[in-house]
């Protein structure tokens, strides 16, 4: 089988204008979090049955306000390695994320952009 979507997050100038939206058209369960290291606020997507998410504030100009896509990947210093095999280009080559896993960013041949995320053992 496939590897699958496993979370779906929104960067956005607004965020406090995009929570009240995004709760109130989907009835979305948000939940505010610490990130590791104390920086940004995030805020968790819990959308009961299906893929979640998170979302925060990116207040760099240059990025516009988009939805982002993560794959769950078995080994991805792997998939990060073979992505860039089949012609993607690395944008944020394998980093930490706190306890929680790891994760990459890569641009395809064709322009689009999609993220990969291995969880920690436990996480």
């Amino acid at each position: 089988m496939g590897n699958p979507f496993v979370h779906i997050e929104l960067q956005t100038g607004d965020l406090v204008k995009a929570k009240e939206f995004y709760s109130k058209l989907f009835d979305w369960k948000l939940e505010d979090m610490p990130t590791p290291g104390g920086g940004m606020p995030y805020t968790m997507i819990n959308v009961g049955e299906g893929t979640g998410g998170g979302m925060f504030a990116n207040n760099d100009p240059k990025v516009p306000p988009h939805w982002l896509t993560y794959v769950g990947v078995e080994d991805i210093e792997a998939s990060t390695h073979k992505a860039r095999e089949l012609g993607a280009t690395i944008l944020q080559d394998v980093m930490d994320i706190g306890d929680y896993g790891r994760l990459s960013v890569v641009k395809d041949p064709t322009g689009a952009v999609i993220a990969m995320w291995s969880a920690k053992a436990g996480g």
